[in-house]
This record gives structure tokens, C-alpha cells and sequence, in this order.
């Protein structure tokens, strides 16, 4: 069955209705200049990379105070470069190309988002944007990003709440000093269709202009009646690129439709299986959908507007503001396949539904200042700033009801399509059931204030002293009225839950540098997250069972290495490290929840980005995680000892590229993951896989390259995704793109 999304998209049209006056002045520049459009080929990610898109000068994710090579911490840098070649249009896409990032599913109060595991632990609260976060859950696509920065380990200090296996900035594409019409118009199985477009424009010698755009349409390989499209613009401009006082106004919108999927249910129920008898999926074909496409969908927005006041004193002295005000909507009714009902084993399954009509609105104001200085022989490079931010998020799930009860599948409820067969379900069912939204809306508002303060201190050439301290003013509230269940003609009371705390969190460390190109570290670092991290939009939301608890405390070692080689064209970095958490939250009884559980994770990995040879590039790295929950209260002592949910032992990603002739490159993808469990019982999972790519460019001219991307190469079937009690996600089946990336 085909998907209601492959109507007929001409990407064309976007391309030739945006592109028209500024594509005249910029063709203008672009033939008195006469710069080539080179093929593809990854570019060195060191601090003193090839490009300033790498420099440290530029990262917006943390308050760094120090070259990345000088930072007693792990950090990963996607650029553009590997994002493009990868053919990634997702954040999601982009980040599987770094270890140690695994990926949860959305189901009941956790939305349909991106949600990463970074080193074990969610951190869908800890997304940023230009060094701002990035609250509510969403789908985030890649046509108006940079790069994107990866910080593992405890990163409260840096970003506040939660962050406690680490934090992911997106970097923004703003006003350039050049003129330049580039973008891409691709076509590919699975009727998939984009086009983006990104004009940079100098006004005149101070002032710049830029615009990104993107139209999206396809459906998911492998998944019948699956698919959705979006579209979305981000124009920005700049004053002052030339400085010293330099102001950026930037806006973002992404709105999307899509069929949304829970995939398969796993092949037993939560009571028929244990550790020493896990279950895996369901054996069925990929292919099989159990949603209904007359009754589900998803829809998606996200506005954004943002200020970014720079001013540059002098040499030593830098103020930087950012004021950004966003909205984000989250609209849908997705069907769970629901194993936990007895139905999987007798060959049915109960279309379950999960629900969610979510607005989030963000306003938030950043301001540091950062000073160089000398205090006798030491040489500083501080950072001090504060930080306030409110959200508000409103929830009116829908209430969608049946016209017959119950749950275990009978003659009625598959007459009802209520209920399907595991193995030939029929998204097309005409279901005869009655949708409505509930009577009340759940409203939940954060705020939180912060001041901050870093310094690097260089002691000598070869020793160098890295510090941070935060303090967070942390308030949450929500309320939910009054109702009446209209399933049940029953008396719902109204709830008010809320949470205030005041915390500390703090980093160190010491690098020493034995040669200019290469560093040794040892670093200290904490994070702390309070009940209702997520505001009401994700997995740490408030409950009376926890509204009153203090804040998770987490705090970890690394030991680590960084080596700028062949020329700083290769950066190579290692670490090993342990994360402790002593006051984890767990039930105590049916009824209690205390801060008295600990959980650990011990591991280390290793990362390679840059280029061996002018023509050969790498990047990528391997990360093993040794988790444990190691105690888990009273009532799940049983689970004691056990591996955490998402987050497997081995990883491993490498992309790599090779310009085979001067206008001929070929690259290639593999990716490694290992068994991952659904729910802290480690009796639920989804196996270990193998994914590769491959992807070939060819120059035409200086203004055109062709790409051509196979992902998922051999067809393999796998799952990125494992759900606490009813069903795993299905990876994406073979699918081919060809795209036409141009430049003047």
C-alpha cells in the first residue's frame, strides 16, 4: 500500500521561486571570484582545523575557555562535511555517526522526538541550539545546521539542569562575509524528493543576509504506508560582520506531516518473559504496519526568533547576549502495538493508542562575558555569565474511544479493527471508533536562573589548570483541572504538583601537554537533575511521587588524550571514565519513591576525525559502556546488578571518503551496534546490527556535483529502538538518493 504522502513534490519550484534575485548578485561574485566547487572530501576536525567552521573560537555549545585541545573533556564536532556526505537530513541521521549515542522511543507521556543516550543516560532535555537549549521535543532536520557538538560526560555545569550523560548543540548557518547561491535538488527510491537552498548575501561591507530552505517528501523504506513531508526557512542577518559590535536576527520555522510508526511488538509479554528468557521483536515482516492511516497522523511546528548581541572591547574583552523567544507545536494520535495484553502469542494484536497535542514556548536570555588577563605569571581566559529561562508546555492528549470494550483480542474487537492479525495487518481497516480531545489541559511552566564562571588557567606552556562552577535557581509547577472522564462518566480531581530546588554543580581539571600538538587530561565534573526536567514534554516529567524529591547528583572521572597529527590534519583523542549516580530515584514501595538507588556506568572510548592523506578522510570511533543499575530499592531489587536500558556495550561508526580521481570521490559507512534492552528487567531487547553505506560524487563543473547515496546498503533488518513493555522501532530498509549539490 502506498503512502497518502507521495503525492506529486517538485522540489524545483522552491529552488527557482527563493533562489531568483539573489541568485543574479550572487552569480555576479561567484564569476569575478571563479571558486571551484571541489568534490566532496572530509576536512580535518582539530581546534586548528582547515576550515574556521572547526575553530573552538567559534563553538556556541559550552562556556569553553580553552582550544578544544587544551579542554580536559570529550568532545565530538559532526561537520558539515560528513553530514552531507552521509546524506543525513536529520539530526537523528547525523548522530549515529558518533559512538556512544543511542537513540529512545517515544510512548504514553514521552513524545514522539528526538530523544539520544549519550553514555546511558536521556538526555532529550540537554539539546541546544547556538549554545541555548533547545526544550521541547521535536523532529530536527539539518538544512539550516552548521555542525553539530557532541559534549560527553556530566555537563551541568555547562548547561544546567539534567546533562547528566552529556549535551548536543546544533550550530545555526548565519551571514557570512561572501556572496554565494548553494544548495541541492535530489531525487530517490521510496518516492523521496528535497531540495534545499542557502544564499548568503553581503549588503554592503558590514551587513550581511542569509537564507536557508528546505522542501522534503518521502516515504520509509522497508514500512508500508509509512512517509510524511516538511518544509521549513531560516533567514538571518547580520550587523556589524566586521565587527567590533556585531548583532544577528535570526528566524527558524519547520513544520512537517507525517504517518507516524511504533513498529513491531515484541513477541512476548512483560509477564512471559525475564533475564534468563528475554524476548526480542516479534518474527514478522518488516514490512508490516498496524497503525491505521484513516486514523493516525502527526503533526509538527517550530517557530523561532533570536537576538545575538556581540561586542569585542578589545583584544582581551568580549560581551556576548542571546535572547531568543520559540514555539513548538507536537500534535498526534499514534497506534501502539500492544504485547503486554496476551495477544502477540495467539497471533493478534490490540491497536493500543498513544496520544499527544503539546504547544511549548521557550523565552530565554544568555549573557556572558569573557576576559583574558594575567594575575602574576598565570595567564587567565574567564568566563562569567548568567542565565534565565522560562517554559511553558500545554498537553490536551485526545481521548480515542472504542466502540467495544476491552482488550483482549475476540470476535468483536477484530470486527471493530480494534484488533489486527500479527502477521497481515491492514493499515486501510475502516476503524469505527469515536475521537475526541480530553476535557482538561495539563499545564506545566519551568524557570530557571543561573550564574556561571569559568577559567582556564595556563601555569606554562605545558600545564594548564581547567575550572567551572553553577549555580541554578530551579522552580516547576503543573496543574491539571478538574474533569470528567468521558469513557467512564467519572470525576477526575484536579492535580497540582510542583517541584523547587537550588543546586551547585562543578567541573575541573589539569592538562598537560608534553608537545604543542598533543595533550594528556584528568577531569572531575558533576550534574544534577531535579523531578520534572523535561517540563512536562518528556520522560522526567513532575508525579506526586516525586514532585518532593531533591535532585539527582551525578559525578564522574576521565582520564583522557588528545593528538592533533600528520600536520593537525588527523585529530585522534581517547578516554576512559565513570559515571556515579548515588541518589537515583527508585520506588521504595508501591506507593514511595526515594533518592536512594545508584547506578554506574564505567567505559572508555576512542575517536578519529580528518584526513590521512590529502585525498583520504576518516571520522568516527568506537565507545564500550559497562553499565550497571546497582541498586534499585526495595520493590526492584531484582534488577539489581543489571545493564541499563539503551545503552549497549560495543559502538562503533567510521565514514570515510577517498578521492579516487580529481573529480571523482567514493566513501563508505559502517556502523556497529550491540544488544540493547528495553526495560531495567533486561528482559526485553532488540540485537545487535551491522549498517553500511556507500556514496559516490562526481564533479561536473565548478558550479555542479552529483551524489549518490545507498544507506542501509545490504538491506539489513534492524532496530534502533527498544520501549520499556510494547514494541521496538524498525530501522529504515535499503534506500537510494541522488542529489545535485550546486554553487555559485
Amino acid at each position: 500500500m502506498m503512502s497518502r504522502y507521495s503525492e506529486v513534490f517538485r522540489p524545483t519550484a522552491l529552488v527557482t521561486a527563493i533562489a531568483g534575485p539573489m541568485a543574479v548578485m550572487a552569480m555576479q561574485s561567484a564569476a569575478a571570484e571563479e571558486v571551484a566547487t571541489q568534490p566532496a572530501r572530509l576536512q580535518s576536525v582539530t581546534v586548528q582545523g582547515q576550515r574556521d567552521a572547526y575553530k573552538v573560537d567559534d563553538a556556541q555549545s559550552a562556556k569553553f575557555t580553552a582550544p578544544l585541545l587544551d579542554t580536559p573533556k570529550s568532545v565530538t564536532i559532526i561537520p558539515a562535511e560528513v553530514i552531507e556526505q552521509t546524506g543525513s537530513i536529520t539530526v537523528q541521521d547525523a548522530l549515529r555517526t558518533t559512538p556512544g549515542i543511542t537513540f529512545g522511543a517515544g510512548e504514553g507521556g514521552i513524545p514522539i522526538a528526538d530523544r539520544p543516550f549519550i553514555r546511558g543516560f536521556d538526555s532529550m532535555a540537554s539539546i541546544f541550539v547556538d549554545g541555548a537549549r533547545d526544550a521541547a521535543s521535536q523532529t530536527r532536520d539539518t538544512f539550516n545546521i552548521e555542525r553539530i557538538e557532541v559534549i560527553k560526560g556530566p555537563s551541568s555545569t555547562l548547561g544546567g539542569k539534567g546533562s547528566v550523560g552529556g549535551m548536543i548543540n546544533t550550530v545555526s548557518k548565519l551571514p557570512r562575509k561572501e556572496n554565494f547561491i548553494q544548495g541541492s535538488i535530489g531525487i530517490g527510491t521510496d518516492a523521496y524528493k528535497r531540495a534545499t537552498l542557502d544564499g548568503n548575501y553581503l549588503l554592503n561591507d558590514n551587513t550581511a543576509l542569509r537564507l536557508n530552505a528546505m522542501a522534503y517528501d518521502a516515504n520509509t523504506p522497508g514500512r508500508e504506508a509509512v512517509g510524511g513531508h516538511s518544509w521549513g526557512f531560516a533567514p538571518s542577518i547580520t550587523f556589524g560582520v566586521t565587527g567590533p559590535t556585531k548583532v544577528t536576527l535570526q528566524y527558524y520555522h519547520l513544520q512537517g506531516s507525517d504517518m507516524p510508526d511504533y513498529s513491531i511488538p515484541y513477541a512476548r509479554t512483560p509477564a512471559q518473559v525475564s533475564k534468563a528468557n528475554p524476548a526480542g521483536p516479534a518474527k514478522v515482516d518488516r514490512s508490516n504496519f498496524y497503525g491505521l492511516v484513516d486514523r493516525d497522523f502527526r503533526k509538527t511546528q517550530t517557530d523561532i526568533a533570536t537576538a545575538i548581541l556581540e561586542h569585542q572591547f578589545s583584544d582581551r574583552l568580549t560581551v556576548r547576549n542571546l535572547t531568543r523567544l520559540g514555539r513548538s507545536g507536537n500534535d498526534y494520535i499514534v497506534t501502539m502495538p500492544d504485547s503486554s495484553r496476551g495477544n502477540v502469542t495467539r497471533g493478534y494484536v490490540h491497536r493500543g493508542t498513544r496520544s499527544r497535542d503539546s504547544i511549548t514556548k521557550t523565552l530565554i536570555n544568555q549573557t556572558d562575558l569573557t576576559a583574558k588577563f594575567d594575575t602574576g605569571f598565570l595567564r587567565h581566559t574567564a568566563l562569567f555569565g548568567f542565565e534565565l529561562s522560562r517554559d511553558d508546555t500545554s498537553n490536551t492528549p485526545y481521548n480515542v474511544m472504542s466502540n467495544v470494550s476491552g482488550t483482549t483480542c475476540d470476535a468483536a474487537l477484530l470486527r471493530s479493527y480494534d484488533c489486527t492479525s500479527l502477521y497481515r495487518p491492514n493499515p486501510g481497516d475502516p476503524w469505527r471508533g469515536r475521537i475526541g480531545k480530553r476535557p482538561a489541559t495539563t499545564n506545566t511552566t519551568t524557570d530557571e536562573r543561573a550564574v556561571y564562571l569559568f577559567d582556564t588557567v595556563e601555569i606554562t606552556r605545558q600545564w594548564l589548570v581547567n575550572g567551572g562552577v553553577r549555580y541554578d535557581s530551579y522552580s516547576t509547577s503543573q496543574f491539571t483541572p478538574a474533569y470528567v472522564n468521558p469513557n467512564t462518566n467519572a470525576a477526575v480531581a484536579a492535580v497540582r504538583l510542583g517541584n523547587s530546588s537550588h543546586f551547585f554543580n562543578y567541573q575541573a581539571g589539569v592538562v598537560y601537554k608534553p608537545v604543542e600538538y598533543g595533550s594528556l587530561y584528568v577531569s572531575y565534573g558533576t550534574a544534577s537533575s531535579p523531578p520534572g526536567t523535561t517540563n512536562g514534554d518528556g520522560a522526567d516529567n513532575l508525579s506526586a511521587q516525586i514532585q518532593n524529591l531533591d535532585p539527582e547528583r551525578s559525578r564522574a572521572w576521565e582520564l583522557g588524550t588528545k593528538w592533533d597529527l600528520l600536520g593537525r590534519r588527523l585529530s585522534l583523542t581517547g578516554a576512559v571514565f565513570t559515571i556515579n549516580k548515588d541518589n537515583a530515584r527508585v520506588a521504595v514501595d508501591a506507593n514511595t519513591t526515594q533518592n536512594v538507588g545508584k547506578q554506574r556506568v564505567k567505559g572508555f572510548e576512542l575517536g578519529f576525525a580528518g584526513n590521512l592523506t590529502d585525498k583520504w578522510g576518516v571520522f568516527g570511533g568506537y565507545t564500550y559502556l559497562h553499565s550497571a543499575l546497582q541498586d534499585n530499592g526495595a520493590v526492584n531489587r531484582a534488577n539489581n546488578g543489571n545493564q541499563f536500558p539503551n545503552t549497549p556495550k560495543h559502538s562503533f561508526s567510521l565514514w570515510s571518503a577517498y578521492q579516487v580521481l580529481p573529480d571523482f570521490t567514493v566513501g563508505g559507512g559502517a556502523y556497529y551496534v550491540a544488544q540493547v534492552f528495553g526495560n531495567p528487567a533486561n528482559s526485553l531487547y532488540v540485537p545487535s546490527y551491522w549498517r553500511f553505506d556507500a556514496m559516490a560524487a562526481y564533479r561536473v563543473n565548478k558550479h555542479l556535483t552529483l551524489q549518490l547515496n545507498v544507506q542501509n546498503l545490504f538491506n539489513r533488518e534492524y532496530f534502533t529502538r527498544a520501549y520499556t513493555r510494547h514494541y521496538a522501532s524498525l530501522a529504515p530498509g535499503r534506500f537510494g538518493m541522488l542529489t545535485a549539490n550546486f554553487r555559485f
